[in-house]
């Protein structure tokens, strides 16, 4: 099948998003880049069947395996070891505590020094073992045949041996015990400690290992499912946030065309409208007007300012006429120039003349009265 069949049937997408999502780092990869590179979705179908599931080579994943199995041996080990020194431990601890007490035995008081006494001298000889390097001589220049002088006779060291294995096991008893009851404190078994055997508290000691590896199990698959989830939430964002952009974008297009191609015609509407508004404004004061002109005059006084308008109408005709023809008469004088300006003078002279005669005249006609 080519490349780009493969790539454009459902199975092979399935295929490659399941690459994508678990064998390769999250890239965000959509089914629409997927089909536009065929020769690159080809390249991480080869590169899947020379992987597993978290990224790794088939090589370097079966290393790895075999290194952990290895870590998983040496950790048990420790473990084990580590456990029994801590159980020992505590042992010797309580001895010290019950010593004050002052209610031990001869036995008790023999197993815990001897028992100290061992494991003193284990722990010493241990640090002096001529199989480690040493670049600086031993402590005091003590070797470890010095100190194997000082263990406890050997009668002792077996009877402290015998009642050591049951101690441990009586302290790992009540240590499983803690644990179950921590687990499950509601059970009846940890409310009424006394009330079930030996037997049954085993049973369900061994149980609680299964219950606990279950629960483990559990919480790796719940991890992987969450890790799962995240690598589909962190591409659901991302489709999201694409999916968004484009959205803004057809937004802003329709803005553009459709919002603002109708906004001339929006305005024009409400031009008219207003307009008319307006005009309706201005006929309401007319009409406001006319009718506080027709509270104010009656019919009576209409007519009389009606008679006075004629009149005043007129009079105003009879001025114009009288103006005009003045005017008409100024007209004729003016095209005499010069002679009728020194006519007018002689006239007003003259009649000023008259004037001083006429009185002079009456003057004299009083005094000879």
């Amino acid at each position: 099948m080519a490349s780009g069949d493969f790539c454009s049937s459902g199975e092979g997408m399935e295929i490659l998003q399941q690459v994508c999502s678990k064998q390769l780092p999250p890239c965000n990869l959509s089914e629409e880049d997927l089909l536009q590179n065929p020769h690159f979705s080809k390249l991480l179908l080869s590169l899947s069947q020379h992987m597993d599931e978290s990224g790794l080579s088939l090589t370097l994943a079966k290393e790895q395996a075999q290194v952990w199995k290895e870590v998983r041996l040496h950790k048990t080990t420790w473990l084990r070891s580590e456990i029994l020194q801590r159980v020992i431990q505590e042992l010797l601890v309580d001895y010290y505590v019950k010593t004050q007490d002052r209610n031990l035995t001869s036995e008790d008081k023999k197993f815990h020094e001897t028992l100290e006494q061992r494991l003193l001298v284990t722990e010493l000889t241990q640090l002096l073992d001529p199989s480690q390097e040493r670049e600086v001589p031993p402590l005091l220049g003590l070797e470890k045949v010095d100190l194997l002088e000082l263990m406890p006779p050997s009668e002792d060291f077996v009877w402290m041996r015998a009642r050591l294995l049951l101690e441990v096991e009586e302290q790992l008893k009540k240590k499983c015990f803690t644990l179950l009851c921590y687990h499950n404190p509601s059970s009846a078994l940890c409310l009424c400690p006394d009330s079930d055997s030996e037997t049954l508290k085993a049973a369900k000691v061994w149980n609680l290992a299964e219950v606990l590896v279950g629960e483990k199990q559990r919480c790796q698959d719940a991890k992987s499912q969450q890790k799962e989830q995240m690598v589909l939430l962190d591409k659901k964002s991302a489709t999201y946030s694409q999916v968004l952009l484009r959205c803004l974008a057809l937004l802003q297009r329709l803005l553009q065309e459709h919002r603002l191609k109708t906004q001339s015609e929006l305005d024009r509407i409400n031009a008219q409208y207003l307009e008319v508004k307006c005009s309706a404004m201005i006929l309401k004061l007319r009409m406001e007007e006319l009718k506080i002109l027709s509270d104010t005059y009656t019919d009576e006084k209409v007519e009389v300012h009606r008679l006075i308008r004629d009149r005043l109408e007129g009079a105003i005709h009879l001025q114009e006429q009288d103006m005009e023809k003045s005017r008409q008469v100024l007209n004729t004088y003016e095209v005499l120039g010069e002679e009728f300006d020194r006519l007018v003078k002689e006239y007003t002279q003259l009649k000023q003349e008259t004037e001083n005669k006429r009185w002079a005249l009456l003057e004299f006609n009083k005094a000879c009265s």
